[in-house]
């Protein structure tokens, strides 16, 4: 039986097959013998969120613009299909056109979570391509990571060819059309394409930089092997928003999926600087697209999917400089094609009467705001520039509007936390349901409900917190449970992340490349889909650090040195590291930053352009 028979037996036997079988309407299939770079753009999960993420649907239309590329798509297989692949010798193949990744030229991953890596792996194990860098040579594709892991790439720096860092729809591009000019010019060679591309702005080859370690196990240096490869890598951004590319088709899905809505990127970038946040300082310089634009490409996109929801999608939409502009011009069509508009990530001191009234998902849908922490000492501490009256503020509009039910996001092992702070927390949500009681215009059909979601705090790369030690295990499950005491009033609901995977996402967050040995045993035996509850497994990942010498307590719960050489100091995000500690030094004297909205603080990341207005 071929393989092709084969996949139409297996798929009758999974679930959700239409996760297999390519074919969607707008998919871009192109002539092999039209094309001179096939490229497979691979996510490591689920075809449901894959087809939901943004940054695929970007890159996807701005490789296919090119007329001598051809992008296609790839997902994770889920367990039950991996098994019956593996059974009849299916590998793993694209989307579009069916092919085996063995006869791509690129197969990139774009690497969106820590949590990913050994699932990764397993589409390479597949796809039948070795693991390692260094034991594929001439007959296998060049394998190349992008995606906001990459901004420490060092755990997976052993199975990687190249890495994108960065905004990649022109950097990829212009990748692909240099390996395009040396195969047609004779000089390709794999290392003489590498080579090359370390000289492209954005792209770092692992290979070409010897890591040497001190005697006390941390990072001594990075060194380029030859004089014309950069010291560090400069991320690539996008300099004029209105000009990025972006489709004005999507492919659309046989299956529901994670997201089935428009989602319209308003702007990159934040103005604000907490502390904690890793998106908010290594997307920054901050850029915006016009409202014309924006309403433009909405209603491009309404008119060629028919969604019935438009996200309008940065780090804080609130934050938008032009968003009441933005919102009446989208009202001025959506309400009469009954078109919900939905702002997933408000902040409690931009939140006002004039956006409840406009934006009709926050009319029928929960609200959601992160104060971060339970005391101001802690806000301040961390940069989040809110205070207590801000939330009670917001909170009272919703209540005004006829909402009864608010959930707060809060995150716990905070550097300079306090149990007191803990009990802030408890005590916050305590004031929100007063808030509730004291409101004469509330709901008095119904009762209040508030949710309290509290996560771990986790030290990444290119933050104020980089330096910091998470809290070990047993003090942030003996912080939960502390917590869940404190909390008695049965109108708070009180969910938390587990600890656990938090600090497996630490040692992967701030990992360098003596990881490489574990993940490669993870998932040559098995160990996938760690993001997903029902795989993860903290006791198994536990015994493979064990048997690959590695201890988990030197990268998540040691503090780093201030002049440690960090394994992410190979990569340049635009924002300096001087600043990075200035800040750091602040957070310890409950000092706050202004945002960029009020004063331009010197971050840096005005060397690398954009067409902003912030950055001095």
């Amino acid at each position: 039986m071929c393989k092709k028979e084969n996949l139409s037996t297996v798929l009758k036997s999974v679930s959700k097959p239409g996760r297999y079988t390519g074919g969607e309407f707008n998919q871009i299939i192109k002539k092999k013998e039209d094309v001179a770079v096939r490229f497979a753009f691979c996510f490591p999960d689920t075809y449901e969120i894959g087809m939901s993420n943004l940054g695929v649907r970007l890159l996807y239309e701005a490789l296919n613009r090119e007329e001598s590329i051809w992008c296609e798509r790839v997902y994770a297989p889920w367990l039950d299909m991996d098994e019956k692949m593996r059974e009849h010798g299916i590998p793993l193949t694209a989307h579009e056109s069916g092919d085996v990744l063995t006869d791509f030229d690129i197969v990139a991953f774009t690497l969106q979570y820590e949590l990913c890596y050994t699932t990764m792996l397993h589409m390479l194990d597949l796809a039948g391509i070795p693991m390692l860098a260094s034991e594929r040579g001439e007959e296998f594709p060049i394998i190349l990571g992008g995606g906001p892991c990459t901004y420490n790439a060092e755990p997976i720096a052993d199975f990687y060819d190249i890495f994108s860092i960065g905004e990649g729809e022109e950097a990829l591009p212009e990748l692909c059309r240099l390996y395009e000019r040396m195969k047609a010019d004779g000089s390709y060679t794999k290392a003489e394409f590498l080579h090359a591309a370390a000289r492209i702005p954005g792209f770092y080859v692992p290979s070409l930089y010897d890591v040497r370690y001190n005697e006390d196990g941390t990072v001594h240096s990075y060194t380029p092997k030859y004089a014309d490869v950069p010291k560090r890598v400069k991320k690539r951004i996008i300099e004029d928003m209105d000009k990025a590319i972006y489709p004005e088709k999507l492919v659309m899905p046989y299956i529901e999926t994670v997201h089935d809505r428009i989602t319209l990127e308003v702007y990159r970038g934040c103005i604000r600087g907490c502390r904690f946040c890793q998106a908010g300082m290594v997307y920054r310089p901050i850029r915006e697209k016009s409202p014309g634009t924006l309403c433009r490409q909405a209603k491009c996109l309404y008119e060629n999917t028919g969604y019935d929801e438009i996200s309008l999608i940065s780090l804080s939409i609130s934050d938008y400089s032009r968003l009441s502009e933005l919102t009446d011009g989208l009202l001025s069509w959506t309400n009469d094609e009954h078109v919900n508009l939905s702002l997933p990530s408000l902040r409690v001191d931009s939140f006002t009467e004039e956006l409840m009234e406009k934006i009709s998902t926050i009319r029928t849908g929960g609200l959601t705001f992160a104060p971060e922490a339970g005391t101001q000492r802690l806000r301040d501490a961390i940069n989040k520039n809110v205070d207590e009256e801000d939330l009670l503020r917001a909170v009272n509009i919703a209540f005004s509007a006829g909402k009864s039910s608010v959930k707060l996001y809060f995150m716990q092992g905070l550097p300079t936390e306090e149990m007191s702070d803990l009990d802030g927390i408890a005590d916050l949500a305590g004031k929100v349901i007063g808030t509730y009681y004291k409101n004469p215009k509330r709901n008095k059909a119904r009762g209040v409900q508030v949710t309290v979601s509290v996560s771990c705090f986790i030290p990444k790369p290119f933050t104020p917190f980089q330096w910091e030690a998470q809290d070990d295990l047993e003090t942030l499950e003996a912080k939960q449970e502390y917590l869940k005491d404190k909390i008695t009033d049965r109108r708070i609901r009180y969910h938390y992340h587990n600890a656990r995977v938090s600090r497996l996402e630490a040692v992967f967050a701030r990992g360098d490349r003596r990881l490489a040995p574990a993940l490669m045993l993870a998932a040559k035996e098995g160990v996938v889909f760690d993001a997903w509850d029902e795989c993860f497994d903290y006791d198994r990942w536990m015994d493979i650090f064990e048997r690959t010498g590695i201890d988990p307590a030197f990268y998540a719960n040691r503090r780093f040195g201030l002049e440690e050489c960090l394994p992410w100091d190979v990569i340049d995000c635009g924002v300096t590291k001087q600043y990075l500690r200035l800040e750091h030094d602040r957070a310890y004297q409950n000092i706050t930053t202004p945002s960029c909205a009020e004063n331009c603080n010197g971050c840096g990341a005005n060397k690398l352009g954009g067409k902003n207005r912030w950055c001095k």
